[in-house]
């Protein structure tokens, strides 16, 4: 994904600073001269002129170059290594931005009380050159990742300190002050995913989204780095990904994408439809809300393991609904179950070899309470549809029979669950009375009850 560029303060940062603290900065040549001997000869300042007023952009690094050739070591070399950061940053040529910001700051010059506004804003650009840079492979070694957070706390410590110019107005400060926090914090959350401090970078992106709530590719930043901490802080990353989409955020469909295959890994559910109604309500409730709910929870492929293995609590917790049948649903939805055992209570015909059956199952553990539940039931908890097996048309009302199906859909109220494929037990479909009459009911449970 792309930097998002809402946070662009460069040109008005250099605007700001230019004309205020900064501008003794750029001005102090001129001024020296005219109010104490200066420190540089008259060739000097007339070589850093030449190079400074160039318009043309590489002609000017070409005469910086020369400058710094034949002047190494000169009292004006703060003004050039400003020229070269600015320059490049034009040429969008980030890593060299970056490299001249650096070299400028570690000039004794630049360390003076009276340059903060020269620091801030050649911090500023580092910052920026970071961001925009942040894909080329220049900009993403150890040592490149290690500088950027280093000078984005740099950058905060100086923003702590920046008092406003005089001729600055609170808003144009306010302003300003939220710009570069974002800016800075950001970078120095990307570094720090750079070099695998997810923890770090999740710190780092909180305090972006403290300045700025709503920013949406902070919010995938974090998910992010949510779900690439060790271990993952899973329900995190999948909210604040939600959130990013909910805010409809640059790449909003690659996000969906990224956030649907993350949570199919996350949790291996039979069912891929599942994972997609699940990604639906999620960023439902982070479109409609800044703060996770509570209550939300997404269960792991380990939780919806353990809930396949609890056969007793198959029914009872589809029953209950809300979170235990939510997990049971997600770890049972499109698996195949074999011998189910069910009493019959209605047969519909269907076209070629098909019927559907209204049947019921007990919930019950124990065996003769589930006989006694099963007995006396009158209204279906399960739809159950054969396909392929003339020989269930024999069946009747009251049977009781086994199947092997899978589960297709699931109604929590009124509670029904819906199996597709199914075959009826063969040892449970008795032979058709001789001469063609019908059959007495089977109605006692059969002796294996099933899943």
């Amino acid at each position: 994904m792309k930097p998002a560029c809402k946070w662009v303060y460069v040109a008005f940062i250099v605007t700001a600073l230019m004309v205020s603290s900064a501008a003794a900065t750029w001005a102090a040549p001129q001024e020296q001269q005219a109010q104490a001997k200066p420190n540089y000869t008259l060739a000097e300042y007339n070589a850093y002129q030449d190079a400074h007023n160039e318009k043309d952009p590489q002609a000017k690094i070409k005469k910086l170059d020369d400058f710094v050739a034949k002047y190494a070591g000169s009292a004006l070399m703060m003004y050039i290594d400003g020229d070269y950061y600015i320059t490049y940053y034009n040429l969008k040529n980030y890593p060299k931005t970056a490299e001249y910001v650096d070299k400028l700051l570690a000039l004794p010059d630049a360390a003076k009380p009276d340059q903060m506004g020269t620091r801030l804003q050649a911090l500023g650009y580092r910052a920026q050159a970071s961001l925009y840079g942040s894909g080329e492979k220049e900009m993403q070694t150890p040592e490149a990742y290690n500088k950027a957070k280093e000078a984005s706390a740099q950058g905060l410590q100086t923003l702590n300190q920046w008092q406003k110019p005089a001729n600055m107005t609170d808003d144009q400060f306010a302003t300003n002050k939220k710009g570069l926090g974002v800016l800075f914090n950001s970078v120095a959350g990307i570094a720090e995913s750079g070099l695998k401090d997810y923890k770090g970078a999740a710190d780092s992106y909180k305090a972006v989204l403290a300045l700025d709530p709503n920013d949406p590719v902070t919010h995938f930043r974090l998910g992010v780095a949510y779900l690439q901490e060790m271990p993952p802080s899973s329900t995190d990353g999948f909210w604040e990904l939600s959130r990013s989409i909910g805010l409809k955020g640059p790449g909003e469909a690659q996000v969906r994408t990224y956030l649907r295959n993350q949570l199919l890994h996350y949790q291996q559910p039979s069912c891929d439809k599942l994972a997609d109604e699940e990604m639906n309500q999620m960023i439902t409730l982070a479109t409609a809300s800044a703060d996770r709910p509570a209550s939300l929870t997404v269960p792991s492929a380990e939780e919806l393991q353990k809930a396949r293995e609890d056969v007793n609590n198959f029914l009872p917790w589809l029953q209950e609904g809300g979170e235990h049948g939510k997990t049971m649903w997600l770890a049972t939805c499109g698996l195949e179950y074999p011998d189910v055992g069910v009493k019959v209570l209605d047969i519909m015909p269907g076209d070629n070899d098909s019927l559907t059956l209204k049947v019921y199952r007990p919930a019950a553990a124990d065996p003769d309470a589930a006989a006694k539940e099963m007995d006396a039931a009158t209204t279906p908890n399960m739809e159950v549809h054969v396909a392929g097996q003339p020989d269930a048309k024999r069946l009747q009302k009251d049977d009781a029979v086994r199947f092997t199906g899978t589960l297709k859909d699931y109604q929590p109220s009124p509670f029904l669950l819906t199996w597709d494929n199914a075959k009826i037990n063969p040892e449970d479909l008795q032979p058709a009375p001789a001469g063609g009459g019908k059959r007495p009911a089977r109605t006692a449970a059969p002796k294996k009850p099933g899943a």
